[in-house]
């Protein structure tokens, strides 16, 4: 076995430890901290009598950009220096130094974060980061193009859009730089007490209105004062959704980007209040009086949130924001629950109506204009009234033929049936009703006369409305069949006797006193039916027309004949030829205008005869004053 050259004496001490020397990485850390420090004191708030107070100049301003970077980075490098500590002595003062410095550089950060929050105020509106952000995402797009290309998309984005950008970097910087520190809560609550209440102020004067109106407010308001409301209301809620959410939304996303938490966080504290009690309106508008006046702004609010649900749903698409998305939805609902119950109170009031009063002249009915009026109204919310309508079609009698409803297929292919079935119900609800007015009048011919006014009107309508396309034409055909039926009764009742009178006058040959006789009849019945008529009314002027062609065609003919055959029989019979043919055409003509008074009517005391004037003209007006 080999022997130590060398083995220490017994009496020969430990050891002392030696002093820690200074490495490469002890060297880095320090300069960190170093020059941390610098910067950090020169920007140091902490002797500041508030955080909100202002300063002269700020670290983000615009001619600090370089030195606010450059701040940023030394916080990033003291954050490696203490870890560095934290690992090598854990009790070191620089580590206290460095902790201290950390406090001062965030109290620093806080402050600018409001800063910038509070005076680019005007460029951090919900407008302008909207346009910003849509900007950005052109130039993005641009980047993917040639240069030329570029240059436009550059020019185009506005100094407004600009600084808004530069402030959201800004706080996106700071931001991730408190929250990579550990302060991000700080940083948190100064952004949700100045927006929230930038928010909230802007749904004020978009609403202006206090948007948070209980239910008992809304419903002990005049109906006048509260179409107003629903008029803002339909204003503010467009400029909410895709300006204000959005915008706030795009805000947060941008801004705190580093920690989806906290950018939803963020976003549903700053807008839930405000969102909550804006489609909250709506449905506390539904559960008001269900008055069918009330339909048409009833369905302005659901077409509204309809409308907007594309942009509705993904702005408030996360978790915490669900209870607005669930709100929106639920005012949907019940708007469209009120609009089906306006509609069936519509209904009830068309049967109910009660009027004894006939119109004059056989004219439109008020309830016929009203409700056609209402449902042409009606047409333009076709969209939605389908939507409402396609869970809940009307109940309507199976004897009925299906071909009366109709159900004429959309552009799109799909069918309407649901809300053509419902509004051709209602018509038919009015029509039926019209038919018992009828009865009011005791002249029959009359009661016909107002159906066929009464249904031309509604086939007008249809036809110059959207109705056509919801009803179809078969729809139209048929009902212009009853129009013609009603125009035939017309004629059969009111001219009956006018055609008795003259029915086989020309087949066989007549003696002097049958054809005085003949004459005197048609005379007497023609006056009847025209005094009779003088007031009567007819309004569409093509129905007039064809009511008049018809009636003619079927008098003048047989009398002309009548009259050029027997004429020189009775000619010096005074008073027995008392119309020449074309008179009849000419009274005729002059009737169904509703505009008759009784000193115009014929009358056998006040006409002088055909006969005494027909030397000098053969179309004499016969014994009418004119």
């Amino acid at each position: 076995m080999r022997t130590p050259l060398f083995k220490p004496s017994p009496s020969t001490s430990p050891a002392r430890s030696t002093p820690h020397r200074q490495t490469f990485s002890d060297t880095l850390m320090d300069e960190n901290i170093e020059n941390a420090q610098e910067l950090i004191s020169k920007w140091d708030v902490t002797h500041s009598s508030s955080l909100h107070c202002d300063v002269v100049t700020n670290l983000f301003a615009s001619d600090n950009r370089y030195e606010a970077q450059h701040y940023l980075n030394s916080i990033k490098d003291l954050q490696i220096a203490m870890r560095y500590y934290i690992s090598q002595d854990p009790t070191s003062d620089k580590l206290v130094l460095a902790q201290n410095l950390m406090q001062i550089a965030m109290k620093t950060l806080e402050k600018e974060f409001y800063i910038i929050l509070k005076s680019k105020r005007q460029h951090l509106d919900p407008e302008s980061v909207s346009r910003a952000s849509r900007s950005s995402v052109s130039e993005d797009e641009s980047d993917q193009e040639d240069g030329e290309s570029r240059s436009v998309g550059e020019d185009s984005i506005s100094e407004v859009e600009l600084v808004s950008m530069a402030a959201m970097e800004d706080l996106k910087a700071i931001a991730e730089c408190m929250i990579g520190a550990g302060y991000g809560k700080e940083c948190v609550k100064v952004f949700k007490i100045i927006r929230k209440s930038i928010v909230d102020e802007s749904l004020y004067h978009l609403m202006n209105f206090e948007s948070r109106l209980s239910l008992a407010q809304i419903q002990k308001m005049d109906w006048e004062v509260l179409e107003v409301k629903i008029k803002t209301w339909l204003k503010a809620v467009k400029v909410a959704v895709k300006t204000l959410f959005y915008g706030e939304r795009v805000l947060c996303d941008k801004v705190f980007s580093s920690s989806p938490s906290m950018k939803e966080s963020c976003f549903a504290d700053i807008t839930r209040e405000g969102a909550l009690s804006l489609f909250l309106f709506p449905e506390n508008v539904a559960k008001c009086k269900k008055a069918p006046e009330r339909i048409f702004r009833t369905l302005d609010l659901y077409e509204a949130i309809a409308d907007l649900w594309t942009e509705i749903e993904p702005i408030f698409d996360l978790e915490s924001t669900s209870t607005i998305r669930q709100q929106a939805i639920n005012s949907l609902i019940k708007l469209g629950e009120a609009a089906l119950a306006m509609l069936t109170e519509f209904e009830t009031a068309i049967s109910k109506f009660n009027s004894k009063a006939a119109v004059p002249g056989g004219g439109i009915h008020p309830l016929t204009r009203y409700v056609m009026n209402y449902i042409t109204f009606l047409i333009d919310y076709s969209g939605v009234l389908t939507d409402i309508l396609a869970d809940c079609p009307p109940t309507v009698p199976s004897s009925l033929p299906e071909a009366y409803f109709g159900s004429p297929m959309s552009a799109d292919g799909m069918s309407t049936s649901a809300i053509s079935t419902r509004l051709s119900w209602l018509i038919l609800v009015m029509l039926c009703k019209l038919d018992g007015n009828a009865e009011i009048y005791k002249d029959a011919a009359l009661s016909y006369l107002f159906l066929a006014n009464n249904l031309q009107y509604v086939v007008n309508k249809v036809q110059k409305s959207n109705l056509k396309l919801l009803l179809g034409d078969e729809w139209i055909e048929k009902h212009e069949a009853k129009v013609r039926q009603y125009a035939s009764n017309y004629e059969r009742m009111g001219w009956n006797k006018v055609f008795a009178a003259l029915r086989d006058a020309n087949d066989n040959e007549m003696t002097t006193p049958q054809v005085t006789e003949c004459f005197k009849r048609f005379n007497s019945s023609f006056e009847d039916a025209y005094n009779n008529q003088a007031t009567w009314v007819v309004s569409d002027s093509k129905l007039r027309d064809h009511i008049k062609v018809s009636v003619a065609s079927k008098i003048v003919p047989v009398y002309r004949e009548f009259y050029g055959k027997y004429r020189q029989v009775v000619v010096r019979k005074e008073g027995v030829v008392r119309f020449a043919p074309d008179d009849l055409g000419n009274y005729l003509s002059d009737l169904l205008f509703g505009t008759g008074v009784s000193g115009s009517n014929l009358s056998l005391s006040s006409s002088s005869s055909v006969s005494s004037v027909t030397s000098s003209s053969g179309h004499s007006r016969g014994g009418r004053s004119r």
